[in-house]
């Protein structure tokens, strides 16, 4: 295993340049071969999972999802705040900001990115809670593709550019992820249910931090500074992969729902409307057959 993490370490300085190395020794970034792991397993969960369950009895999981969307959701406001201030602290240039000017700000930037990278592992459980209760409807090719490539981006995000212009998209990612997993916690309590009315303006909200990412880190790119080129167009590249997939999953949730549900009002309209002029036929002929028998 040591001669591996050597020899795929090698390649990766030889592809990407020095490492930063602030990040030295830190739990998981060492060596990309755990990460990689991680993601090997969760995508073998993901194939044998439903096998596994097909007959047995969907797990409730409800006290766990409280507490599991609770946690998630509290550490997504702690990462936003921490972020922020630490943007704030650092000065930090919104058009482009390298990986060094920041002073003690960037430190800050790269202890709560860790944090970021390491909730990607955490939400590996999304996928893991959705084969646990059989809602294998929601285990699509967006929900596998982008939590399996999350974790390994931040991977290298955080040896290579862990401060400086990386900040951005995962401040966005955390406010939203304040807003989804408050959802999804307080859905898992029936009572609460009735009341939840954002969902449909969290994937809108998603879309949106997908433009202005690209909006950002396209900056970085028209006004460039020492932040390296390369990793700003891989960022463009992957938010144009997301938003065409969850554009494809707006429009398959919701627009083809509303369309659906339309067509059933048209429907159910049309059939009073039949049902009443039938009726009304029904009623006159039956008069007339009256008034013919009196003569």
């Amino acid at each position: 295993m040591e001669l591996m993490d050597k020899t795929i370490n090698s390649y990766f300085d030889v592809w990407l340049g020095p490492r930063d190395p602030r990040v030295k020794g830190w739990l998981l970034l060492e060596n990309y071969t755990p990460t990689f792991i991680f993601s090997v397993l969760y995508l073998l969960i993901v194939w044998l999972g439903p096998k596994y369950m097909r007959n047995k009895q969907p797990f409730s999981c409800r006290g766990i999802l409280v507490i599991y969307n609770l946690g998630l959701t509290l550490l997504s406001l702690y990462m936003f705040y921490e972020l922020v201030t630490g943007v704030l602290e650092g000065g930090y240039n919104f058009f482009c900001q390298d990986t060094h000017s920041g002073g003690e700000a960037d430190m800050k930037i790269i202890r709560v990115l860790w944090w970021y990278y390491f909730s990607k592992l955490i939400e590996f459980m999304d996928t893991f809670f959705f084969i646990l209760r059989k809602n294998n409807h929601q285990i699509t090719v967006l929900h596998v593709y982008h939590h399996a490539t999350m974790l390994n981006i931040w991977w290298f995000v955080m040896n290579w550019v862990p401060c400086g212009h990386s900040y951005f998209g995962a401040t966005l990612n955390s406010f939203i992820h304040v807003l989804m997993y408050s959802y999804y916690g307080l859905s898992a309590v029936p009572a609460m249910r009735p009341y939840l009315w954002w969902k449909k303006y969290i994937t809108q909200g998603q879309l949106i931090q997908f433009v202005l990412t690209i909006f950002q880190t396209s900056c970085g790119v028209v006004w460039p500074c020492a932040f390296p080129q390369g990793w700003l167009y891989f960022q463009i590249f992957y938010m144009i992969s997301l938003i065409i997939l969850f554009t494809n999953f707006y429009i398959q949730t919701y627009n083809k729902k509303a369309s659906s549900r339309r067509k059933e009002y048209q429907n159910g309209s049309t059939a009073i409307a039949n049902g009443y002029t039938n009726s009304f036929s029904s009623l006159e002929n039956n008069v007339k057959q009256r008034k013919q028998r009196k003569d």
